[in-house]
């Protein structure tokens, strides 16, 4: 559910607290509607402060919306990255324990996967360029799970690894969005229902050829 505006903006506030209140509001804002059709007055309305203040603090709609990415993506690419570095024999599979990550990364702020993953953002602008290192850094690692993945399933076509780097970001996206419209669900919930859809996966490629395909991202 949307974040109700505040007061945060009144006088007495300490600046650190209201650049918080700030950045929590803009992620919501870019995240649900999009870089385009957010707007700082109505980030600025939703915290009780005005637009020049805003700008004061965070400089143009680029700047602020810079602000938002930059820990966002951050942490889910360190989250990843550790997530896949943990190889210990009684771990679940690598998948499972990057969404999981996900999930438990993004708790309270569900709408900043749509930040990083934001469609409209100005072509060749810095937050275009910025978004798209994050994400390029993110799919480098799922490319080297999906080739190992495929490797141990038999499989050489250097194109297959490139569109189950792209499936694996859509189906995250995905569970996301879906989790975006089910608030009660907890990441260990999500991480749950994820192993109960693999594991149908896995039982309806082996019904279908007769193997089992191994876990992984």
């Amino acid at each position: 559910m949307p974040s109700p505006p505040s007061k945060a903006g009144t006088k007495g506030v300490p600046r650190a607290a209201r650049e918080r209140q700030v950045l929590a509001a803009a992620t919501e804002e870019f995240g649900r509607h999009g870089y385009e059709a957010t707007t700082v007055a109505a980030i600025a309305a939703r915290v009780g402060v005005t637009k020049p203040l805003l700008h004061q603090y965070f400089g143009s709609k680029q700047d602020l919306y810079l602000a938002c990415l930059e820990p966002i993506g951050d942490r889910l690419l360190n989250v990843v990255r550790d997530a896949m570095a943990d190889s210990d024999s009684g771990a679940p599979p690598t998948s499972l324990r990057v969404l999981d990550a996900l999930f438990t990364a993004l708790d309270g702020r569900r709408e900043a996967w749509f930040v990083l993953y934001d469609a409209t953002l100005p072509p060749g602008s810095d937050a275009a360029r910025r978004a798209a290192y994050y994400r390029g850094a993110i799919d480098d690692l799922a490319a080297s799970g999906t080739a190992d993945l495929l490797h141990t399933a038999g499989s050489a076509d250097p194109l297959d690894a490139d569109a189950l780097k792209y499936a694996w970001r859509g189906l995250c996206t995905a569970l996301v969005r879906w989790w975006i419209n089910h608030p009660d669900q907890s990441p260990e919930a999500m991480t749950r229902r994820c192993a109960r859809i693999f594991a149908v996966a896995r039982s309806i490629g082996g019904d279908d050829d007769h193997t089992s395909p191994p876990g992984g991202v």
